[in-house]
């Protein structure tokens, strides 16, 4: 199988959490400050949400430009998609991303409570309940011979990481303490049993984390 599961520019705090406590409509990464978490990728020229022209070069921009190169489809968790838990209370809401998502694929979100697919520009959403193997299946044949993206949160691509699932994952240390919230690692040598790792130090100040599976 050569489609790859990749995690694409994840970002966590120094002490490894992906986002903060008491996520909500006004502060989808709850506690967690996304300026301080991500202006790392914010500054690049090849952000994909940039709207002004210019941004940076250099290392940070080549980790944003890889974000989409041989993607077909992306999973990622219900929190990723929106603050809301249990049953839908309607199908209003449509995700944090407005009327142009920066996905470009399928993508497929990971619930307990499926609604109706839809689309937006070029991204539709399906809404899945299934394990990890079984909704990879369904990305990977959606993504019709190129890789799947991860996308997060940290809770999600931890049921990835522990199923065996996970091809390579570059994840973007940011140097901010949360001490709460979603976690992914209390340390990446945790994944060092699983995984090879490099440890890139860029000069903006975040540390870029590149696994490949051994």
């Amino acid at each position: 199988m050569n489609q790859l599961l990749r995690v694409q520019n994840f970002n966590v705090s120094s002490d490894g959490f992906g986002a903060g406590e008491d996520q909500s409509l006004e502060r989808p990464f709850g506690h967690a400050d996304p300026g301080a978490m991500f202006s790392w990728a914010g500054a690049t020229a090849s952000w994909p949400m940039r709207t002004d022209p210019g941004g940076s070069r250099g290392l940070d921009d080549y980790f944003t430009r890889d974000y989409a190169r041989n993607i077909g489809a992306e999973i990622m968790g219900r929190n990723k998609f929106g603050p809301q838990r249990g049953p839908w209370r309607d199908h209003g809401w449509q995700g944090w991303w407005g009327a142009e998502p920066p996905f470009r694929t399928p993508v497929f979100v990971m619930t307990h409570h499926p609604r109706p697919s839809f689309t937006l520009s070029d991204t539709t959403f399906h809404f899945v309940d299934g394990d990890p193997a079984t909704v990879l299946e369904q990305a990977r044949e959606a993504a019709q011979g190129k890789d799947v993206r991860l996308g997060g949160g940290a809770t999600t691509i931890r049921q990835f990481l522990d199923a065996g699932l996970v091809d390579t994952m570059h994840v973007a240390v940011s140097p901010v303490k949360l001490g709460s919230g979603a976690r992914l690692w209390e340390s990446p040598d945790e994944l060092l049993d699983r995984f090879h790792l490099d440890v890139v130090p860029s000069p903006s100040g975040v540390t870029h984390h590149l696994f490949w599976r051994k």
